[in-house]
């Protein structure tokens, strides 16, 4: 297919409310990210610190990837992407609440999620396809947003709820380096890796994948060679939402309180992240939400969580100052795009 200006898009390739702390307030200091505890060297405490920021990261990254996804097909920002993010969180709390256990609620939320995905695909995106669409398409996504905020509310109420866990499932920990790690936390970062390089393979090396990358290049000529490219979009929706709704669960997890605060701050973060990895770029999106988790643990670590949120927009404007097209924007060849 020739190329156009789509051959840039889907390549592989306040901090958060309530990330650890107790749900009062549902503080900006994500879990583990504070002062030095007395009698603990500096050492162990910023690889305690960098082992907080790339977990975070690695949500941040789940969540960037969906957008990306999404915005790598039909060149338009889901704006409810961080809410069915948020969602996943209570989705997980409910199942847990009605007695499933915790694999059941993880991979409820995953689906319900996804389901989620493909109502937003046909209501916000389906008939607005075309290129002078995108500010419709923008603000249906971001009014279904609103809705799953206002719902949520109503369900929930507004005040973090706490998630019924395991006993033990927080406090179970393993010495890495000098510093005791949270068990549960190595659990969401393997996972969240883990499924992170099953989308890459899916992309870069399935026949869903090819479908993919002619839709991203061109729907017309992709429905010509006969690809279903309501389906294409359709899949490209629930996978999105599927691993935004893994993000919030493990989220709620790792804090064990859900929030229905936490869809709009990670969601402007990873609009953030996908700026900084490069528009459309599948592992930018990856190298960014790491570099941006890390960005906050060691603002908090040296005394700086007030910034940490400053910090990361400084650092997106710092690299589009240095590459407007982000880090991953143009250096990727043709057949790692989708």
């Amino acid at each position: 297919m020739a190329a156009s200006v789509r051959d840039a898009r889907l390549r592989i390739g306040r901090p958060p409310v309530g990330a650890g702390c107790a749900p009062e307030g549902m503080g900006a200091m994500p879990e583990g990210m504070g002062a030095v505890p007395e009698g603990v060297g500096a050492t162990p405490v910023l690889t305690q610190q960098l082992i907080n920021g790339v977990v975070l990261g690695s949500m941040y990254a789940l969540i960037a990837q969906g957008y990306t996804l999404v915005f790598g097909v039909l060149d338009k920002l889901n704006f409810s992407h961080g809410e069915i993010f948020m969602l996943g969180g209570f989705l997980c709390l409910a199942a847990l609440a009605l007695g499933a256990p915790l694999v059941v609620a993880v991979l409820l939320a995953i689906l319900v999620s996804g389901l989620l995905g493909l109502l937003v695909e046909f209501v916000g995106f389906r008939k607005f396809r075309s290129r002078d669409a995108h500010v419709t398409a923008a603000l249906s996504s971001f009014a279904i947003g609103l809705i799953m905020i206002d719902l949520s509310q109503k369900i929930w109420g507004t005040e973090p709820r706490a998630l019924d866990l395991p006993a033990g499932l927080q406090a179970a920990t393993i010495r890495i380096l000098g510093t005791d790690v949270v068990l549960l936390r190595l659990g969401v970062l393997a996972v969240a890796l883990l499924l992170m390089l099953v989308l890459h393979l899916v992309v870069t090396r399935s026949r869903l994948g090819r479908q993919i990358r002619a839709v991203a290049e061109s729907a017309d000529k992709a429905a010509l060679f006969g690809i279903d490219v309501t389906r294409v979009n359709q899949k490209v929706f629930f996978i999105a939402s599927a691993m935004a709704g893994l993000a919030g669960a493990a989220m709620a997890l790792r804090t064990g309180y859900a929030s229905t605060d936490v869809g709009f701050t990670f969601g402007l973060k990873a609009l953030a992240i996908m700026a900084i990895g490069g528009m459309g770029d599948l592992r930018g999106a990856l190298i960014g939400g790491l570099l941006v988790g890390v960005v906050e643990a060691v603002a908090f670590n040296f005394g700086l969580g007030q910034l940490a949120d400053l910090l990361v927009w400084l650092f997106m404007i710092a690299v589009l100052l240095w590459r407007p097209s982000g880090l991953f924007g143009s250096s990727l060849s043709r057949e790692t795009r989708a």
